[in-house]
């Protein structure tokens, strides 16, 4: 029997972590229940992830620690496969950990996993809060 894979979009976790319109929260978390049984399948990526961490951050407001959680738990979810996981994993506990945008965690521990350690950026900020990583400012030694 081939399970069915279906792409779980940025406003299904939304609804589902915040429960701001709880008969799509309900509908969704029956659809995670049948995922967890290997009724179906659900992928996703990065980029719905980082969508979630703005949303999170910028409308609802929550504190880094609790999105972080929230992400934690998604990429725990039984029947829920994160396409670069390892990547993502390693940009939410940044995110926190670095106090840095989610987007420039996650750049970050990109690079780690590619063996670059120079970022080319203006934004010598946040990268300069990973250790092990130069930034190069354009313009400043060019």
């Amino acid at each position: 029997m081939t399970v069915e894979r279906l792409f779980a979009d940025t406003n299904l976790f939304l609804r589902y972590i915040t429960n701001d319109v709880p008969k799509q929260a309900q509908a969704f978390e029956a659809l995670l229940k049948r995922a967890g049984r290997g009724e179906l399948h659900f992928v996703t990526h990065p980029l719905v992830i980082a969508e979630i961490v703005w949303t999170l951050e910028s409308y609802f407001g929550l504190p880094k620690e609790d999105i972080m959680n929230k992400v934690l738990a998604i990429l725990n979810t039984p029947g829920l496969e994160v396409s670069d996981n390892e990547i993502v994993l390693q940009a939410i506990l940044w995110y926190v950990e670095k106090n840095v945008d989610f987007i420039d965690a996650y750049s970050a521990a990109w690079m780690f996993r590619r063996d670059i350690r120079k970022a080319c950026s203006f934004n010598s900020k946040h990268f300069g809060r990973f250790e092990g990583v130069e930034t190069w400012i354009p313009g400043e030694r060019d």
